[in-house]
């Protein structure tokens, strides 16, 4: 028996890199699949159904069942479509994987209105478009009756909460995700739905496409050296917390290669404090002290 046997799962931005390599596993661990892609460039422009047919077209090769979708992540209709497609087709949804993106990055004194509002929609939107209609969706199942486990899987990043320079439209888009994760876990829990996100690292087009990792991330010249950098790596865990067996919720994991780290969230640290209001050179003294400690 497969981890997913007899599921249905949605993957946005399925058609290459990781999210392909989400659906390929999702189908062999006995999932029906809905793969979305957009089929759009790396800067988000044009579109193109190839790449999600072609993995469509992959999973029923080797006996699996997947249906492909084409809509815009961002786009409120469109992400009511999918949802509805996955019912539509199999029955039923259990899993929704948030994976679509694109990338448009410039230091923020070069960035554009234009760049920053088409990033900030398909991640951010793209991410809560379609798990607002999935919610609804499972919200009326367990009104119904229908309460079996239910798993929304988010894509944040490295980027965003570590942040990285260069990235402010991305990084804020990610970080924002793992947040956003974290109140649907606690919203949803009441219709038994767990929402957990990834910070993955992994060789795709985004990430060849940024500046100063190409060389680092090449596959390895040796084919016995582990590629640690191989998109499959990352498709292990997703399918774990798409999975009745997840025992998580609200959290974020960085994923690559072999390692699985859970990434704390903002936590307090040093105070400084006293039982009045703060006269500004008390406080400047005060804060003085604790900048001492940070930085020391």
């Amino acid at each position: 028996m497969g981890a997913l046997d007899g599921r249905v799962a949605i993957i946005t931005g399925a058609g290459r890199g990781i999210g392909r390599e989400h659906a390929l596993l999702f189908a062999a661990e006995g999932a029906k699949v809905v793969v979305n892609d957009l089929g759009g460039a790396n800067d988000g422009s044009g579109e193109d159904a190839t790449p999600a047919q072609q993995v469509v077209n992959e999973i029923k090769a080797m006996g699996g069942e997947a249906v492909a979708n084409y809509d815009n992540v961002a786009d409120w209709e469109g992400a009511q479509r999918m949802i509805n497609a996955a019912v539509e087709t199999f029955g039923d949804l259990d899993i929704l994987v948030n994976n679509a993106g694109i990338l448009r990055d410039r230091v923020l004194v070069n960035m554009t209105e234009a760049e920053w509002d088409a990033v900030i929609a398909v991640h951010l939107k793209g991410h809560f478009a379609p798990s607002r209609w999935a919610a609804t969706y499972w919200r009326e199942q367990h009104k119904a009756g229908v309460t079996k486990p239910r798993h929304i899987v988010h894509t944040s990043s490295t980027s965003g909460l570590f942040s990285n320079p260069g990235q402010a439209n991305y990084g804020a888009a990610k970080t924002g995700i793992a947040t956003f994760s974290q109140i649907l876990a606690k919203e949803l829990v009441r219709y038994n739905v767990t929402s957990n996100s990834i910070a993955p690292a992994a060789r795709t087009r985004l990430t060849e496409a940024t500046p100063g990792l190409g060389d680092r991330i090449a596959a390895p010249t040796n084919a016995a050296q582990f590629d640690d950098w191989d998109p499959a790596n990352i498709s292990p865990l997703v399918c774990y917390l798409a999975s009745e067996e997840c025992a998580f919720t609200g959290e974020t994991f960085f994923v690559k290669g072999g390692e699985v780290t859970r990434i704390k969230s903002w936590e307090r640290a040093e105070t400084v404090e006293q039982q009045d209001r703060w006269q500004v050179s008390e406080l400047t003294a005060a804060m003085k002290d604790m900048a001492a400690k940070v930085n020391k």
